[in-house]
């Protein structure tokens, strides 16, 4: 088996096109600690290959929350390929992994531990729109805040260059 970069699944060379089907596989998909996937149940473990991440997030859902403090925060939620949602906050962190020589960002969120969704381009560019400026460890950082946690996309120095 396998799962294409676009969140496609695969048995034998066939896409599996039950949407049920590919929902019972994942709620099983493990990581091993080589980085490796599985799909593992009480009685049978098999590897499976993923060439970038397992799922997608498709939708990206923004809206102002009280997170218990009585301070208004924003909240992002992501839904994936699979109809899961996630909100992004210090638990599900959002990563962005930025090729060093093209600053091409390859966005991530995490669904649960070892597990993420890769952010489509779409979602990505609605992300950047909600950016603001902070200064994380000296530097200024364009990111997003979700649940209180801040999420760093890339530096603004390495923006105007890449702009350019």
């Amino acid at each position: 088996m396998r799962i294409d970069r676009n969140g496609t699944w695969y048995h034998e060379g066939g896409v599996i096109g039950r949407k049920e089907l590919v929902c019972l596989f994942a709620s099983v998909l493990q990581r091993g600690e080589d980085g490796g996937y599985w799909l593992e149940t009480p009685v049978e473990r098999g590897r499976i290959d993923v060439e970038d991440a397992p799922f997608v997030a498709v939708e990206l859902c923004w809206r102002d929350c009280d997170c218990g403090d009585g301070k208004p925060r924003q909240c992002l939620s992501f839904r994936t390929n699979l109809d899961q949602v996630v909100t992004a906050d210090a638990e599900h962190p959002i990563r962005v992994q930025v090729d060093p020589v093209t600053r091409e960002p390859r966005p991530y969120v995490t669904l649960r531990p070892g597990i993420e969704a890769r952010i489509s381009r779409p979602v990505f560019y609605e992300l950047v729109a909600l950016g603001q400026t902070e200064t994380v460890d000296g530097r200024e950082v364009l990111g997003v805040w979700s649940e209180g946690a801040f999420f760093p996309i890339d530096e603004i120095g390495a923006l105007d260059v890449a702009a350019e």
